[in-house]
């Protein structure tokens, strides 16, 4: 890798395996993505219950040519760090691994849109931390998380709020990640609608 990765530790003791295990999976997506111009990857560790052992939170942050920020986090209780920490850091990266894939394929494919990812607006708002974006050229909605709202974000967003992202195929549907603001936000509505099926992730 031409960049040197950050590689966080909080509220944990830093682990040579865990190191080269990260370090392996980005040079895997530097790979991948012909070349990474930033990464940054951050284990937290959260006190929990002695039978279902600490909370750890991976959150892996990305960039990439031309201008494509991405960023994936998981989280779980985690009881032995060598058998279960390693699957968390794994999943973490496949996450992210699919969205570099796809911004790579939008780059191949030179589509005409704003740095290669659709525009839409923000449709729905819900309070327990995710919401639906319409797209504006062919309406197609998508669901994404507050995680998935780059530069932390997703509490300024309202319904209207014009955005940029990348289009996955989630298990359940159409998922945006790398969510950005690209426009003026719209008007708050008094409350989130409801009667539409909800996903939770």
């Amino acid at each position: 890798m031409k960049i040197s990765p950050k590689i966080i530790f909080h509220d944990m003791d830093r682990s040579d395996w865990v190191e080269d295990y990260i370090r392996e999976r980005l040079q895997k997506l530097d790979h991948i993505a012909d070349g990474l111009t930033s990464a940054e990857v951050i284990l937290t560790r959260a006190h929990g219950s002695h039978h279902k052992g600490n909370v750890y939170t991976v959150m892996v942050e990305l960039r990439l040519p031309p201008n494509h920020e991405l960023a994936a986090k998981k989280e779980r209780a985690v009881g032995d760090m060598q058998m279960q920490l390693r699957p968390l850091i794994k999943s973490t990266f496949e996450a992210v691994e699919r969205q570099v894939k796809a911004a790579i394929e939008r780059r191949r494919n030179d589509v005409k849109k704003h740095d290669g990812e659709p525009r839409g607006m923000v449709e729905q708002i819900h309070p327990d931390g995710y919401g639906f974006i319409r797209t504006l050229e062919d309406h197609r909605r998508y669901y994404f998380h507050r995680n998935s709202v780059l530069h932390g974000e997703f509490d300024n967003l309202t319904v209207g709020t014009e955005v940029r992202f990348n289009p996955e195929e989630g298990e359940q549907g159409p998922q945006a990640s790398s969510v950005q603001v690209a426009g003026k936000r719209g008007p708050r509505t008094s409350g989130a609608d409801t009667s539409s099926e909800e996903r939770k992730e």
